[in-house]
């Protein structure tokens, strides 16, 4: 598997939006079609797309799913979905109409036996989404705070068949202020598994620096904010990072 990069779209309210860290209060919309988007990145070399439902993360039930679906369906590229996700049905909803990879995010920590349950079942068409402060795990679309580190959950849950983890530094999400390369590169060691880097890439560089660790185990990034913002053509990143 080559190094991937995940160009992103967030949805809020039909809408391609961006937040900050998070914060809900700090959004800013980017566009008006989530599958416009989506056509114009995989138009653009992308082979796999990234949606989050941010509605249904805050909401916890899926909110902009016809987006994802259509996406899906109609584009010659791969789909991963997250937010939202709570309930097997939600996980085959997806996967039964296109989706390649649902992504479980708050429920692996709040329900990890459940999870491991739908690992054995699913297998890698689960990513275990880890969203972390300061190496402790965050929930519910960023609200709240777990008292449960990152690289034990993520140890636990491959230990349950997880194969693929996206590993989000909320310190650097919206920052453009590069990512915590120690911290993803330490999850994929530790875990032995794909770690998918996401939060704070914003430059070609970043791209390049990361996929040093290929090797270790870290086999993408996500990027979101330095591809709307023009910090990165993803056409040329990706013909870029492919040559290195």
């Amino acid at each position: 598997m080559s190094y991937t990069i995940y160009p992103a779209i967030d949805m809020r309210n039909g809408k391609c939006v961006r937040l900050v860290q998070g914060d809900y209060n700090r959004e800013t919309v980017y566009g008006d079609s989530p599958f416009a988007m989506a056509k114009t990145f995989v138009d653009q070399g992308a082979q796999w797309i990234h949606m989050v439902d941010l509605d249904g993360a805050k909401s916890g039930s899926r909110v902009n799913s016809q987006y994802v679906i259509q996406a899906a369906k109609e584009l010659n590229a791969k789909v991963q979905i997250g937010g939202g996700i709570r309930t097997e049905d939600d996980v085959q909803y997806y996967l039964e109409n296109g989706v390649d990879r649902v992504i479980i995010g708050s429920l692996a920590v709040t329900q990890p036996e459940l999870v491991k349950k739908w690992l054995g079942k699913y297998g890698n068409r689960i990513a275990i989404g880890l969203d972390a402060k300061d190496g402790m795990v965050a929930t519910h679309g960023w609200i709240e705070t777990s008292t449960v580190k990152a690289v034990d959950i993520a140890k636990e849950l491959a230990d349950a068949g997880a194969e693929t983890f996206i590993f989000t530094d909320i310190a650097t999400d919206g920052m453009l202020s590069g990512p915590n390369i120690d911290a993803i590169a330490g999850l994929a060691k530790a875990t032995g598994k794909q770690i998918i880097a996401s939060g704070g890439v914003s430059s070609l560089q970043d791209l390049k620096d990361l996929k040093k660790y290929e090797q270790d185990g870290v086999s993408g990034s996500i990027v979101g904010k330095a591809i709307y913002t023009d910090k990165i053509n993803l056409e040329e990143a990706i013909k870029e990072v492919e040559s290195v």
